[in-house]
């Protein structure tokens, strides 16, 4: 396993995340794996490199292999910084949700074009340390990517819904009663502990960002939640990662090679700090997301 330093790689153009029932993914040829260092500190794991359906990709545990860090402990800024220095022009994501709505059955999919932030301990952007950007997140997610993931379920069969909000929550707890019949009561469709940040992180790295949520089961608000055992849990974990894995090569396959979203250009405008003002440590440090708009400066 080699351990990679210095500025991006280009050895991926597409990066995949695997949550919680995926943490490998079949079908890679040309498999190596990769230890990327970063300014933010290490990513959750080794990223497995290889090739899918004639795309170059990086597949990221999430929690890392054996399921060891809860959403609070991941470190959204160095994989996300990490899968820009290998190339990663796109990302698609998958996670594991509660339902909110009794139409969204467990074993279903969700491609959520919104988010609403219930996290509270987390860094969620590479900004600071006397830089200052704020990029436009009023659609968070890349169109073209959702789109694929959708036309992708489509096409394997798997039941899924297109656009639709995630809550994202601190956890590592579930809600209780009384929250989960909040969030129903503000429209949100599913709830998770992971999404939110990976999409700001992706918006501020330029990196198309779009998820797949895997539903498990109905969060606490459903009369039958209480009614659902751990083995039934697992029974869909199970269910929903061999569906993700159909879902992704397929999406992987369909992605157009070519970028035409505003993803690629989020930063153009979104610096408001004098070039001369930013010290030499963070010109450094985020060179790799910030350099081709501070080179004349």
């Amino acid at each position: 396993m080699r351990r990679t330093t210095g500025v991006s790689l280009q050895q991926a153009e597409i990066g995949i995340i695997g949550g919680s029932g995926l943490y490998s993914m079949p079908g890679l040829t040309g498999i190596h794996e990769e230890r990327v260092s970063t300014p933010f500190g290490d990513p959750s794991d080794a990223f497995v490199l290889g090739e899918l359906e004639g795309r170059k990709v990086a597949f990221l545990a999430r929690h890392g292999r054996g399921h060891r860090l809860l959403p609070t402990e991941l470190n959204f800024r160095a994989n996300i910084y990490a899968l820009k220095k290998l190339g990663v022009t796109r990302i698609v994501s998958v996670s594991a949700v509660g339902s909110l709505r009794e139409r969204l059955h467990p074993g279903h999919f969700l491609v959520p074009d919104q988010f609403i932030d219930r996290t509270f301990h987390r860094e969620s952007t590479f900004f600071g340390d006397g830089i200052v950007g704020h990029v436009a997140f009023g659609d968070p997610v890349c169109a073209t990517v959702a789109g694929a993931i959708y036309s992708a379920c489509q096409a394997e069969g798997v039941t899924a819904q297109k656009d639709g909000t995630y809550v994202c929550m601190e956890g590592p707890q579930f809600s209780t009663r009384a929250e989960s019949n909040l969030y129903r009561s503000w429209g949100a469709h599913v709830i998770g502990m992971t999404n939110l940040q990976e999409a700001k992180l992706a918006r501020e790295a330029e990196i198309c960002y779009a998820t797949a949520a895997m539903v498990t089961d109905y969060d606490c608000w459903h009369p039958d939640h209480e009614h659902v055992t751990v083995e039934q849990i697992v029974a869909v974990l199970n269910q929903n990662a061999a569906n993700a894995c159909r879902v992704i090569k397929a999406a992987v396959a369909a992605l157009p090679r070519e970028r035409k979203c505003p993803c690629a250009s989020a930063l153009q405008y979104a610096i408001l700090t004098n070039p001369a003002a930013i010290p030499a440590a963070t010109r450094e440090k985020l060179d790799l997301l910030v350099g081709k708009y501070l080179k004349s400066n």
